[in-house]
């Protein structure tokens, strides 16, 4: 008698063929509120980021606000996507959000440039692929 072959129904996925983004994301604790409202030093920081990606620079926008709960925001889009951080003075917190597009790219080591030069006592960084196909989802974890 002959043995019926078992077929597998697990499918084989390529993920690069998949990853259209790599995002980086997180919360940093416990920093110098001078460091955090002086608006042109966080631009500055960002900027060099942006390097630190390999991404393309297309614009960049920065705003502070001033009182109690002042803060600085940077918004910058590159042509790979966008990098942005917002902080708040009373909290000496700030949320840092880096998403690029193209295997050339480094979200990461930017994210880590920032935290860096900010020097948080406490970061919570997150990590996940932008995936073409959503049975790959189970995946986005890097």
């Amino acid at each position: 008698m002959e043995q019926a072959e078992e077929k597998s129904n697990i499918k084989t996925i390529d993920l690069q063929d998949m990853v259209v983004g790599k995002h980086v994301y997180g919360n940093l604790y416990d920093m110098d509120p001078k460091i955090l409202g002086d608006e042109e030093y966080i631009r500055n920081i960002m900027l060099e980021a942006v390097k630190k990606a390999n991404a393309t620079l297309f614009d960049v926008r920065s705003w502070s606000f001033p009182g109690k709960k002042g803060g600085v925001s940077v918004l910058i889009l590159v042509l790979e996507s966008h990098l942005a951080i917002h902080t708040w003075t009373e909290y000496r917190y700030a949320t840092l959000d880096i998403y690029t597009c193209g295997p050339h790219t480094h979200p990461e080591a930017a994210f880590d440039f920032v935290v860096e030069k900010l020097n948080p006592k406490k970061v919570v960084k997150h990590k996940t692929f932008r995936l073409s196909n959503v049975e790959a989802e189970p995946l986005l974890d890097y």
